[in-house]
């Protein structure tokens, strides 16, 4: 079994005005790929790694051989940050979760409000040193919002992944250029906060 890039679930013109239909294109086609395509390539002559899930691979990367456990860390944990960041976008979302909301209101109680986890979890994107990104995570029943470098994956630390924000400059330089904030800022248009309770319940079983 090979990995192999999913299917957008939306237009690459879908998110627009926010994120931009050239940026998809790029991002998905090009990025992406080459991903997927390294993943696979690392994974040479390992079938017995090529038959689990990225997400068996990354929550336990001691279990991979150490001559290719660096390169499946990289290339799988980018590979799943992606797969996992399309699907936390939809067109027409965005907004504060809905209320009455299991996320909604564990939000509430961890942070104390909505907009003060937007600021907490914007200021975890744009104060992010380099490439990388910035996340909301289940961990041991509390959330956390938590910036991970280049391609780190909240599975290989432990947590659960709910939500999480690209800040990899090829994700925004064609239209926002050096303004990460302001990008930042326009992806909370796009949240789409029904996945995001989807993944919340799953995680607290």
């Amino acid at each position: 079994m090979s990995f192999s890039l999913p299917k957008l679930p939306y237009a690459y013109d879908s998110l627009e005005p926010y994120i931009d239909s050239q940026t998809m294109k790029i991002h998905y086609n090009k990025h992406h790929q080459a991903y997927t395509d390294k993943l696979n390539t690392s994974l040479d002559g390992n079938t017995e790694y090529r038959s689990k899930t990225i997400e068996a691979l990354l929550s336990n990367l001691n279990a991979v051989p150490e001559p290719i456990r660096l390169a499946v860390r990289n290339n799988g944990g980018v590979y799943f940050n992606h797969c996992f960041f399309w699907e936390i976008m939809a067109p027409k979302a965005g907004g504060a979760p809905p209320a009455g909301s299991a996320i909604a209101e564990a939000i509430a109680k961890e942070f104390g409000s909505f907009e003060a986890f937007r600021e907490k979890f914007s200021n975890a994107a744009v104060n992010h040193f380099g490439s990388g990104w910035a996340w909301l995570v289940l961990d041991k029943g509390k959330l956390e919002v938590l910036s991970l470098p280049n391609q780190d994956c909240p599975l290989s630390i432990g947590k659960k992944p709910l939500l999480c924000v690209d800040v990899w400059e090829h994700a925004y330089y064609l239209k926002y250029q050096n303004r990460r904030a302001e990008y930042v800022k326009e992806f909370f248009n796009v949240i789409n906060w029904k996945k995001a309770e989807e993944l919340y319940q799953r995680a607290r079983q």
